[in-house]
Order: C-alpha cells, then structure tokens, then sequence
C-alpha cells in the first residue's frame, strides 16, 4: 500500500474503499463526513444521492432519492446530517436515515447577483441564495452557509431558519473578498474557516463575521474538516501544474504534512484522524488511515 505524509501525521491509502453491492456503480462522489459510530456518509450525484458505508468500506444503506437537483456539500454533526442542493438552491437538515427536518431557501429561485455563469468573479454580491455550497452548524446554534458558485456571501441564519446577517464581496483582492467560496468549517474555537476556493486561500472570520486572518499557503481548497488534536484537514485542486494535493494544518495554518492526492471535491477527518476523499472524476472514495501517534 501507499504511505504519504510525515512523523505523526503519516497514512496508509485505501484506494477505492467504499464497496457497493453487485450491479451498482458510483457517480460523481461531491461529499463525505462520519457519525458518531464512524458509518461513512457519502454525497453523490445521482440515485440514491446519499450513501452510507461502515467503517471498513462495507455498504449499510442509502437515502434521499428524488430530493435534489445537484448534490454538493455535505456535513455531519452531533448526527444530525447537514446538506446543500447547488442548483436546487436549497439547504436541508436530515436525520442519519434520511427523514427531513429542515429547509432553508427557496427551490430553484436564485438571488440577483448580475450572472447567470458558473464560478466567475460575480458583478455584484446578494442575498440568499444563487448556486449554494455547504451548511454548517455552530455551538450557539446558529446556522452558517457558503454560497458560492454564482454569489460572493457567507451567510448566518438562526437554528429556526431566519438570516441574520450575510458578508462578503466579489473580489481577487484583500480581506472580505471571495472568488467562489465553496466550504467552510467552524472551528473548535467558534471561529469560521473559510474555503476562498480560486483565490487559494482560507480566511478567517469571528462568529460575528469580522475578518480575523487568512491562510494562503495552499492551491484552491475544496474542502476543510477540523479533527479532535486541533488540526484542519484541506483538500485542493490542481492549480498550473501543481497536482491536487490534501494538506494537514494546525490551528494557525502552518503545514504538518501534504502529499499529492486524487483530486477530491470533498474530504472528512474522521476521530480516528483518518482521512476520506470523496472523488469527482474518479467516482469513487479513497481513505487515508493515519498510521502516525
């Protein structure tokens, strides 16, 4: 088997780990995150959007058929599923098998940004939501959501579903900026970490959303997940000629340990520290098992 990484932060790839019955096939695979029992949930675009693994690969079960246009983000947290329909323009809260408990947004109605083009610097910024990307949830419950493809706005909603503020402008620029924002975390610290995708940066944000700092010593993040040690896990893009690649930051974004990789749309650090890749062109996931103490 393959061994990347470094010292603590070393892991053994899987490739192709997740084990589908007879006759089915994977689609375009956007997301992935575990429960609290470390079942696999994986985010894919086509039928059963939502698939679920164990912890050795072995298929459990499957979700959500008919509930969304195009799946893309996915989070899971105190096991309550965290989802984001792109162009259904919609983000869902889910039990972990599949009943619905919330909706935020209006399906299929996009917010005035000036552009009906995907992944370009939008003219203007605007409110929720136009091509959205993932939700996720913080300690005082408040809800916080990415979106991205066709809008330049993190915006902050109320456990009951009612916005409570938006920032972010289109930009390549400073602080505040956002060229495709298209993932985010909150940290243990109840900071925002966000995925500033084509400007290849995280920035960082109060829970209030007043800019703290940014990470630029990456290419492109797709996704960013927080394990129990404190560390941030980023997939990214390829970007020139440099391949896509996942990289192990601490809690001030200096890097532990990066390796190239399959390029991976979404990515998961486990509480085991292992790592998931949830694979666009491939249509597959891989894993990571961290071998380091």
């Amino acid at each position: 088997m393959t061994t990347v990484g470094e010292g603590k932060f070393t892991y053994t790839l899987i490739q192709d780990w997740g084990k589908l019955p007879a006759g089915q096939s994977f689609g375009t695979v956007s997301a992935i995150a575990t429960d609290s029992q470390d079942r696999v949930y994986a985010f894919q675009r086509t039928e059963p959007p939502v698939l679920v693994f164990d912890r050795d690969g072995n298929y459990l079960s499957s979700w959500g058929n008919g509930n969304f246009v195009n799946p893309h983000g996915l989070f899971i947290k105190d096991d309550i599923v965290y989802v984001t329909d792109r162009e259904g323009s919609t983000a869902m809260k889910y039990t972990l098998d599949g009943k619905p408990l919330q909706v935020i947004g209006e399906h299929g109605v996009y917010s005035d940004t000036g552009t009906e083009e995907t992944g370009v610097v939008v003219p203007r910024s605007a409110g929720p939501f136009n091509f959205i990307t993932e939700m996720v949830p913080h300690p005082s419950g408040d809800l916080y959501i990415s979106d991205g493809y066709r809008n330049a706005r993190v915006h902050r909603f109320t456990a009951d579903g009612k916005l409570v503020s938006s920032w972010g402008e289109p930009g390549k620029g400073g602080a505040n900026q956002f060229h495709l924002p298209h993932s985010l975390v909150v940290g243990q610290d109840g900071r925002i970490y966000l995925c500033d995708r084509e400007n290849s940066r995280i920035q960082v944000f109060s829970a209030e959303g007043e800019y703290i700092t940014m990470w630029t010593d990456m290419n492109r993040p797709l996704d960013i997940s927080q394990d129990s040690e404190g560390n941030f896990v980023i997939s990214e893009r390829p970007e020139g000629d440099k391949p896509p690649q996942i990289s192990v930051l601490d809690g001030e974004g200096k890097v532990l340990a990066r390796w190239p990789s399959r390029s991976a749309h979404g990515s998961w650090v486990d509480a085991h520290g292992d790592i998931y890749l949830a694979l666009t062109s491939e249509k597959s996931i891989d894993k990571y098992v961290r071998q380091g103490n």
